[in-house]
Order: structure tokens, then sequence, then C-alpha cells
């Protein structure tokens, strides 16, 4: 009944984050599928798909440095359709590659537009609820991930199989700009919202760490941009972001490999256990983003249900170390334990996004963020290569599955390193910039 009297307009706000979530996964993850013609097609050895997706991840980490800043600067919602439209063109544009250097060159520029996409959602979720719901929120619309993540297996390969694989990426670019008219007709920041009741605005404002009405902006604290490099509070998430950010895109642009490698799946037969691994992880998305409100409504305050959250969550990547142990006998154990890390991840996520609006103004949210961006891309690339390496080295020595079993350690580590630095080195009591 509560609900009801504050109103729920924000979770329209929300519905809007999570499809262009999906919109952005699909258009990343298109590549991954199309990997074994593409390798045909190009003559790629591992490490030359490891140099595109590098390519990939360094605009994306170029592109996060100054997405935040023109976010934080422009506003959210022109922000964030000018991110999605230069995106969705680059993206069709992949279809027009010639070789490898073509198809680099196209994804690192698909890198730079597409880093506009998380610096603008976290922003909105920022604008549109209060700490208490933030989490719950972040985790809703980060299921967008796992839903382009489910898609793009189900999509990608049946349109490059039947149509070609230009067209592959042709059609998913293309789905992005119907996103637009929704997003121009519906999002404003909420003290300029038509359709929002003064209760709800009460309730988004709840932690008295707005704005006066009239602009978010308003009386806002000018901080300079390399002046945000010295907070610890910018180290941590850059911290976090640089240690698990390479685990999901691993996962991302390698899974298809693995599973085609290890189990000799061929075509389509890719496609479910993909889109099964993604179907777990939205349970740990929302699991993961509801944890502090059920701590908090135990009476625990929001640092603790926040850090608690985020240790549960680094303990489940772990079992992926044991991933091949388990396939040996059947491959379904071993999708479903990378299945479990992968929803591990997205409940760390949830949590984790939100500790930047948890210690930031928000008007530098976006600015955070962006850096912390960057930091993860960083790590992303060290990461790519690294199994590039691994696996070429492994693959030519007839023990590719040593490549795998090391990868696989590696990320299984890398959320609990990530905790016991962020909170028990950098900011142990999550204190604000200002």
């Amino acid at each position: 009944m509560k609900e009801t009297k504050i109103g729920s307009y924000r979770w329209t706000i929300c519905s809007l984050l999570f499809f262009a979530m999906t919109v952005n996964y699909v258009d990343r993850q298109v590549i991954s599928l199309l990997k074994p013609i593409l390798s045909k097609e190009f003559n790629w050895n591992e490490s030359d798909y490891a140099n595109v997706v590098i390519a990939f991840q360094l605009g994306y980490a170029l592109g996060m440095l100054g997405a935040g800043r023109i976010i934080d600067k422009i506003g959210t919602k022109i922000g964030y359709a000018l991110s999605l439209i230069l995106w969705s063109i680059v993206a069709i544009l992949q279809a027009t590659a010639k070789g490898t250097l073509g198809l680099g060159v196209i994804r690192f520029f698909l890198g730079v537009t597409e880093a506009g996409n998380f610096p603008a959602a976290i922003k909105a979720a920022a604008e549109w609820f209060p700490k208490r719901e933030r989490a719950l929120a972040t985790g809703i619309f980060n299921t967008g991930t796992t839903a382009g993540a489910i898609v793009a297996p189900l999509a990608a390969p049946w349109i490059a199989i039947h149509y070609g694989w230009q067209m592959a990426f042709i059609i998913t670019g293309a789905i992005g700009l119907l996103w637009l008219l929704f997003w121009f007709r519906i999002y404003e920041i909420p003290s300029k919202h038509k359709k929002l009741s003064k209760a709800e605005y009460d309730y988004i404002h709840m932690d008295n760490e707005e704005l006066p009405a009239g602009s978010e902006k308003e009386n806002a604290p000018k901080i300079p941009w390399v002046k945000l490099l010295t907070y610890k509070q910018t180290w941590a998430f850059m911290v976090g972001k640089f240690f698990t950010d390479g685990v999901w895109w691993f996962f991302l642009f390698w899974l298809p490999a693995f599973l085609t490698q290890e189990y000799k799946l061929v075509g389509v037969e890719v496609s479910f256990p993909i889109a099964l691994v993604y179907i777990m992880s939205v349970f740990g998305s929302i699991i993961g983003g509801y944890l502090p409100i059920w701590y908090i409504k135990k009476g625990w305050d929001i640092i603790r249900a926040r850090k608690m959250s985020m240790f549960l969550s680094a303990l489940f990547p772990l079992l992926v170390i044991f991933t091949q142990l388990a396939g040996s006998y059947n491959m379904w154990y071993a999708v479903i334990i990378i299945g479990i890390a992968v929803s591990a991840h997205q409940a760390w996520s949830a949590n984790f996004f939100t500790i930047v609006s948890d210690m930031c103004p928000k008007n530098y949210v976006a600015s955070v963020w962006g850096i912390g961006g960057a930091t993860g891309a960083l790590g992303s690339i060290i990461l790519a290569k690294v199994a590039g390496w691994l696996f070429d080295h492994y693959k030519d020595l007839g023990h590719l599955q040593t490549g795998y079993y090391i990868m696989f350690f590696i990320c299984g580590f890398a959320y609990l390193s990530a905790w016991l630095i962020i909170f028990k080195v950098l900011v142990p009591r999550m204190k604000p910039i200002l």
C-alpha cells in the first residue's frame, strides 16, 4: 500500500535502462558468436582474435575517460542518446570489414562509442532512486546485459547461417535505434518530469543529498576532473573494475570458443548452453540487488549491508576453478558452474556499481564511473592478451585445457582480491567524497 501511495514511475525509467543494456550487449557480443565463421574468413589464430577483442577494449578504455565527463556536462538524456546513436552506426559498419585490421579499427570505435552506456545508466539511477533502492534498480537494469547475452547467441548464428555474417552485424546494430523513440518520449530528470508525483519525488530525494527543485545541478560542488584521482573513493572503484571487468569480458568473448573446443559443439549447438549461463545470471543480478534491502530491513546500515552483499558475491566465483573437473563428467556441470560464476558477477556488480553514487556527489557520478570504466577496460585488455597468449601457447603443445584452467583460476580469485583491497585498505567505512 505504501508503494502505491508513493508512485512507481521510477521503475519505468529502470525499464528504459534495461532495454538500453540489452541493445548494448547484443552489439558487443555478436563477434564472439561469429568467431568460427570469421576465423575462416580472415584466417585467424587465437592471438588474432584476442587482438580484435583488445581493439574494442582499448577503444572502450579511452572512451570511458571522456564519456563520463561529457555525460555529466550535457546531462543524462542527451548523453545517453548520443552514445547509442553512435554505437549503433558503428555496429552496422562492422559488416563492411574486409580483413582483420579493418574489423579491429571498427571494433575500436565501437568501444569508444559504447563507453557512454554504463556511466549514463548509473547516473540515471542516481537521479531517479534513493540509496536504499539503487542496488536493486541497478541489479534489475543490469539484467539487460544478460538479456543481450541471451538474445545474441539465439539470433546472431541463425542470421549468419541464413543470410551471411554481414547481415548479423547490420540487423543487430539497427535494432538499438528503435530505443531512441521511447527514450526521448519518457526520460527527463525528476525535477522536470511532468508525470512524477510529489510523493515519489520526495521519496527519491529522501537521502537529502539531492539539489533543490529546478535542476539537479544547482549549487553542486565543483571538483576538477583531475582532483577526482586524489580521492580513495575513486581508486576503490578503479581497483574493483580493474580486477573484475576482465572476468565478465573473458566469459563474454571466450565462452563460445571454450564450449566449441572442449565439447566439439558446432553451429547453433552452442546457443543454448550460452543462453542458460546468462539466464542463470538474471537471478544473481536481482538477488544481489535485493540483498542490501533485506539487510537494511534487519536493521543494518547501508554500508554494512553493501559490504556484506559484495563479500558473499565474491565467494561464489571461486567455484569456476573446478569447471573442467566437473565438465569431464558432463558438459552441463561445467555450464552450471560457469553460470554460477557469471551470476555472482552480476550480484557483485549490482552493489559495486552503486558504491559510486553512495560515495560521490551526483554531478560527478558519471565522471568517476568513466575513470573506473577506463581502468576496468585496461584490466580487460591485459586479461585478454594473457588469454590469447596462453591459448596459443598450450594449443601448440597440445594442452589447450591447461590454458583454460589458468584463466579460470585467475577469474575465480579476482572478486575476493578486489573486495579485500577495497574494504580493508581503501574505503573501509565508505565515507563520501564531500
